[in-house]
């Protein structure tokens, strides 16, 4: 496991004092993160890094203090799995933010960065719209609406 130190230190100090805040966290996944760093089985990282040739992890921020998107190069081009930072599409095209947020200026800054990273604003794929499984192909017939192919080219997005 690599978690950002800033991360840690937000999911386990005082801003889970505040219950708005603590929503997107579980108490057991956070102890039990604590026991493994314990047992020595974390790597604590600061900011952005290549984990493997073609795979990267960047750090936003916004929702969360440590809040990061993945980068990965595929044969279309660099993918960006926006994960928090756009729970949404309309997160993304209409600068929308999710109420939950640690840091609103960190937010809008993100989908910029996001989007800067991807090849182009249609490689960005939000961590939550269920419109990705609408415009990416299911990886295996048995698949759909579970697991896609985002080196696939995506299929025009309804508009809302």
């Amino acid at each position: 496991m690599r978690p950002l130190i800033c991360e840690m230190a937000y999911a386990t100090g005082r801003c889970m004092c505040h219950k708005v805040l603590r929503t997107p966290f579980e108490s057991d996944d956070i102890t039990a993160m604590v026991g493994r760093v314990f047992q020595d089985r974390v790597k604590f990282h600061d900011g952005s890094e290549e984990l493997a040739p073609g795979l990267s992890v960047h750090l936003i921020g916004g929702h969360s203090k440590g809040l990061q998107a993945v980068r990965v190069k595929t044969r279309r081009g660099w993918v960006v799995l926006a994960s928090d930072v756009a729970h949404f599409y309309a997160h993304l095209e209409q600068r929308r933010v999710f109420p939950t947020t640690h840091n609103l200026e960190a937010v809008l800054e993100g989908y910029d960065k996001v989007e800067a990273l991807a090849s182009s604003k249609r490689h960005v794929v939000p961590g939550h719209d269920p419109l990705v499984f609408d415009i990416y192909p299911a990886a295996r017939p048995n698949m759909e609406g579970w697991v896609v192919r985002l080196d696939a080219d995506p299929k025009e997005r309804p508009r809302r």
